[in-house]
């Protein structure tokens, strides 16, 4: 669950945006800065991109001028990559036409293509098609002006411009797979959580719901029957009612949670459903009129919140499954906590009478148990339920231990 709120990170994401493109523009301009500054250092005047091999010029303010033109607007480089590119593009040829020598600046040409297929997002065909029409009209420019180079030259020149473009449209290709990567995972993260959450509702409310609805026929019959002893039964409906809400707010408080985990405030931590509250929930069904044997084998250890929490669930929804199916039947609660495992068994005995009755809920026992199913097999359990061969009906779940140390 994430540690911050929808509605903060709604807040936030526009400065952080904001300082990111500001970060983005700071780098690629001090890039920018450097390549210029380096074009002037004459140790370097040999590499170069260079193209034509006309007689060289001398230098000039022109010349000084062109090679700025080169360096300074990759400054822009990620923000409006085409534009760049044009800039960059265009002084390049004149320099080249002019006959003006090789210069370390002359590499701005690369980044620029660089930058405009890993960038640029719309129109990159039309682009790609103006920058080779542009290369197309130097080189016959180039000719014109009686270069020494041959078609082959010129074609080579081309595909390595080329794959400084194929390079950048690779790792863009890359960058938006791994942002569609990222997508598709938040979304099942998230459609997982929902689920989660639902199956939380759903155990929370079906189960004090349906012990309210049992606890209110018992307080209807005894109120007809025994008037001086149906505010045991209304109590009964008014402290299981208390308890959905303390549940229901204790699965809010984690739902809204924003800073610290809800488990880590003392108050939410004692409402959290546990292993050592099984005796409240045992306690409140036998409240609803359900005769339950509840017992433990084994050393109780604290174990991760996980598993607490689904070995509650489990005995929830099977006391739940017997109040609504086998109401009155006597409920056996078994839970035996090993060093390795712990072992989970609800067994409902029925009656000739009833037992078809939980035979025919079993298949449906449905969304609840389907639900605990999914719930073991997250913590590396199993669960098994069934009606049993001599009658009733047996939940049965077994949950690896992960004591809350690790």
């Amino acid at each position: 669950m994430s540690a911050q709120a929808p509605w903060s990170r709604a807040l936030l994401r526009g400065p952080l945006d904001w300082w990111k493109e500001q970060d983005a523009f700071l780098k690629d301009g001090v890039l920018a800065l450097a390549l210029a500054l380096l074009a002037f250092v004459p140790t370097l005047s040999g590499i170069g991109a260079q193209i034509g091999d006309l007689p060289e010029r001398p230098a000039s303010a022109l010349s000084v001028g062109l090679i700025l033109a080169q360096t300074l607007p990759l400054a822009v480089r990620r923000r409006w990559p085409a534009g760049c590119l044009a800039v960059v593009a265009g002084p390049f040829a004149a320099y080249q036409a002019l006959g003006f020598a090789t210069t370390f600046g002359s590499l701005g040409l690369y980044l620029a293509l660089y930058s405009a297929g890993a960038h640029q997002v719309r129109l990159r065909h039309g682009l790609a098609g103006a920058v080779s029409a542009g290369y197309a009209v130097l080189a016959l420019v180039l000719d014109r002006l009686r270069s020494p180079l041959g078609i082959a030259d010129y074609l080579a020149f081309y595909l390595v411009l080329a794959a400084f473009w194929l390079v950048g449209s690779i790792v863009r290709t890359r960058r938006t797979e791994e942002a569609q990567r990222r997508r598709l995972a938040a979304e099942v993260a998230t459609a997982a959580e929902r689920a989660r959450i639902a199956s939380e509702l759903h155990d929370v409310v079906t189960h004090h719901v349906t012990a309210m609805v049992v606890q209110a026929d018992a307080a209807q019959f005894v109120l007809t029957s025994a008037p001086d002893k149906a505010g045991e039964g209304l109590s009964a409906i008014s402290d299981t009612g208390r308890r959905a809400l303390t549940e229901l707010r204790y699965l809010l408080d984690v739902l809204e949670a924003t800073g610290e985990s809800a488990s880590a405030d003392p108050a939410r931590a004692d409402q959290a459903p546990a292993l050592g509250r099984l005796g409240d929930l045992v306690e409140q069904a036998r409240r609803s009129g359900q005769p339950i044997e509840f017992s433990e084998r084994g050393e109780r250890r604290a174990q991760s919140v996980d598993v607490e929490l689904a070995a509650y669930r489990v005995v929830q929804e099977a006391l739940t499954n017997a109040m609504k199916y086998a109401a009155g039947q006597p409920t056996q609660v078994l839970v035996r906590h090993g060093e390795e495992r712990i072992e989970i068994t609800v067994t409902t005995d029925a009656s000739p009478a009833a037992a078809p009755a939980v035979r025919d809920a079993a298949p449906a026992g449905g969304r609840g148990l389907a639900g605990l199913r999914a719930r073991a097999r997250m913590v590396d359990g199993e669960l098994k339920a069934g009606p049993r061969p001599e009658g009733g009906f047996e939940v049965h779940a077994t949950i690896p231990s992960k004591p809350a140390s690790e």
